[in-house]
């Protein structure tokens, strides 16, 4: 199975090593069909804290790095805005 690639902004690089991704997706709700907007924060490793606040990022799936990182920050792979 492949891993999964999402991509958010950075809302939040205060520890070290560590960055939190508010990743926004658009769905159809169940009942209404209306397109709403659901986010959900991540919590990713980078490495060499490259990544500030409000930078696009891509995450990528990896083991379980710690009890709430299991995801691995990367440079963004392209602008799907």
């Amino acid at each position: 199975m492949p891993k999964r690639i999402l991509s958010g902004v950075v809302v939040s690089s205060n520890s070290n090593k560590t960055i939190v991704v508010n990743v926004t997706r658009r769905i159809k709700h169940k009942l209404y069909k209306k397109i709403i907007r659901q986010t959900k924060k991540y919590h990713a490793h980078d490495e060499k804290n490259e990544f500030n606040l409000g930078d696009n990022v891509s995450i990528i799936e990896s083991k379980p790095l710690s009890k709430l990182k299991k995801w691995i920050a990367i440079p963004p792979t392209g602008d799907k805005s």
